[in-house]
């Protein structure tokens, strides 16, 4: 293919309504829409039969459809053509956040993704004024990753990013003392985010560009033994500018500023 012709064909594209399917997607296929994904097509976009959409399943690449039927099974596309199109930023990113009230920290989840994280972990802190325990862990994490999603579906990205599962901060910690972790340990470039820290991002000089691990701590900030902690770990302590941010803010400001000065930006 002609690549202006490419070019073209994905910024055209761009302006479909995307659904992410978790399911093996192929050309010339007829693909049910998932329950959540053809309520928000019929009901919010209010699209009809013949209508364009863009599907993707998380790994890699996309297919541009078209809708053949809606009744009541649901929302049936017809995949046509794949684009092995990747909007990932060069710089891999982990976000680590300590939970926060449920609005923050959807907002937070939300907008990592379109930032153009990697992986999600969140932890549990002394500080944090969200517990969660059992069964509460699982509707959470089930809820989170439905966001994460649907950030994908609207900013572009066709790999998903990894939701960890909810830990402990020293058992996360921990992983970090071990080249064994599952984890790209010894090639990351590890933040502590603190307003008593005298190093700004924008005068780091990162060893290693190849992955950056970013910790935010809850409403309340990180203690004192906990900032200490990560320090001994390896953990370079930042500070986002004089002022002082909220956790809702400190993790999406590095996330962009990563961005603005090794990124896509």
């Amino acid at each position: 293919m002609d690549h202006n012709k490419s070019v073209s064909t994905h910024i055209k594209s761009a302006m479909f309504p995307r659904f992410y399917c978790n399911h093996p997607l192929t050309t010339n296929d007829s693909i049910l829409l998932p329950n959540g994904a053809a309520h928000h097509a019929t009901h919010v976009l209010r699209l009809k039969k013949n209508d364009q959409v863009i599907l993707f399943n998380g790994h890699g690449g996309e297919f541009t459809g078209q809708i053949v039927q809606i009744d009541n099974n649901g929302v049936t596309v017809q995949t046509q053509q794949f684009h092995d199109v990747s909007r990932e930023s060069p710089i891999p990113t982990e976000l680590a956040q300590a939970i926060c009230t449920n609005e923050k920290m959807d907002w937070i989840i939300q907008k990592a993704v379109e930032l153009g994280v990697n992986r999600i972990q969140p932890i549990m802190t002394s500080r944090c004024v969200v517990h969660l325990h059992g069964e509460r862990v699982k509707k959470r994490a089930e809820h989170w990753q439905q966001i994460i999603y649907s950030a994908c579906e609207q900013c572009g990205k066709n790999n998903i990013p990894e939701l960890m599962p909810l830990i402990s901060y020293t058992d996360w910690l921990s992983q970090y003392k071990s080249d064994q972790a599952d984890r790209p340990i010894t090639s990351s470039t590890k933040l502590l985010f603190t307003p008593t820290a005298q190093l700004k991002l924008s005068k780091l000089q990162p060893n290693n560009k190849d992955f950056f691990v970013l910790l935010v701590g809850p409403e309340g900030g990180l203690t004192l033994p906990e900032e200490k902690l990560a320090i001994t770990t390896g953990f370079i302590p930042i500070r986002l500018g004089q002022r002082t941010l909220r956790t809702e803010s400190a993790g999406l400001a590095a996330l962009a500023g990563i961005q603005a000065l090794w990124g896509d930006y």
